[in-house]
């Protein structure tokens, strides 16, 4: 290939970069935050938030708002030149550890819940009362602690003003590529993906369990009180059931959205750690930066999407509250 047709591809390249961090951006920031923003509110609600499963989503659409924040108003920026985390090493260092802390969080709180999930799903009544309130905010607490300590090598690793990166703030040294790639590509979404995959099996094989172990039950009640109370009893379990089964579906459409928008950026970090010292083309390069913009692209798209997902998959449970939700605003702005 000419170098005049090289010449031409990469200036195509970097201009629909541009035009992708300039628009497509501003899409998914407006995206992202309004839905993370109505998921707050929703799964705030006292009737929501007392289940340990929804709290965890509510923590991690705070977390996944944060994500969203630091990883598109920069890049927006970028485009007209007024992005100061590039020239910047301390916004620099700062923008990327919010970042990758938030979303390493975000990832682990949905692991959190698939675990809530399969408590909740055993037929052992032990582990079901392990399905807590109190222990969902525990797990919390050391997932923010644990995931703090380990992006704080991000500090050190980042630096500004860098030309041969990808993007202009970037690891500085190629023992800081591996580290941070490999936190990236293991802690944030590889580790956490495994473990959702196996619980989620996990998960259906406790379904299964319960479907074997139910058996028609004939009862003989002899007074009105005693058969009134049995229908209510009946009732609270089968409602309970159902909300168990669409907060597990809610839980395993995010799994899947994560796995497909989140898998291909840790693979092409650890492709850009292990090529890093490879001689590459200018065009080859471009190609790779390319790639890499719009795969962190994908990533910020589905830290915005669980709204969207709870509301197509949540059923009665998440509708239910967010038309409630619509209802309070408004009769207090009628007020």
């Amino acid at each position: 290939m000419s170098s005049s047709s090289d010449a031409n591809i990469i200036a195509l390249l970097n201009n629909t970069t541009i035009q992708i961090n300039r628009y497509l951006t501003l899409f998914i920031f407006l995206f992202g935050i309004i839905g993370n923003a109505l998921n707050t509110l929703v799964l705030s609600q006292r009737p929501v938030r007392s289940n340990p499963c929804s709290y965890l989503f509510l923590v991690s659409s705070i977390a996944y708002s944060i994500s969203i924040i630091s990883g598109l108003v920069p890049r927006f920026l970028s485009t007209w030149n007024a992005d100061l985390t590039n020239t910047n090493p301390i916004l620099c260092k700062i923008r990327i550890f919010i970042f990758f802390n938030s979303l390493t969080i975000a990832f682990w709180l949905i692991m959190l819940a698939t675990i809530d999930r399969w408590l909740s799903s055993s037929i052992n009544a032990n582990r079901r009362q392990k399905s807590s309130l109190k222990n969902a905010q525990r797990g919390i607490i050391c997932i923010m602690i644990v995931s703090t300590i380990i992006q704080i090598q991000q500090l050190v690793c980042f630096e500004a003003n860098l030309t041969n990166a990808p993007i202009k703030c970037y690891t500085k040294t190629v023992a800081c590529s591996i580290l941070s790639d490999m936190t990236f590509a293991l802690i944030t979404v590889l580790i956490p993906l495994l473990l959702m995959f196996i619980f989620g099996l996990m998960i259906i094989s406790n379904v299964r369990q319960t479907q074997a172990r139910l058996r028609p039950v004939n009862m003989s009640v002899d007074s009105n009180e005693g058969h009134n109370s049995t229908t209510i009893g009946i009732g609270r379990q089968n409602q309970q059931k159902k909300r168990d089964r669409q907060l597990l579906k809610m839980l395993l459409v995010q799994v899947l959205v994560i796995l497909a928008f989140t898998l291909p950026l840790a693979l092409s970090k650890l492709y850009t750690t292990f090529t890093r010292n490879t001689y590459k083309s200018p065009l080859q390069n471009t190609i790779e930066n390319f790639i890499f913009n719009l795969l962190l692209v994908l990533v910020n798209t589905a830290s915005g999407m669980p709204f969207y997902i709870y509301t197509l998959t949540g059923g009665s449970i998440f509708r239910k509250a967010l038309f409630d939700l619509v209802k309070s605003l408004r009769d207090k702005m009628r007020w």
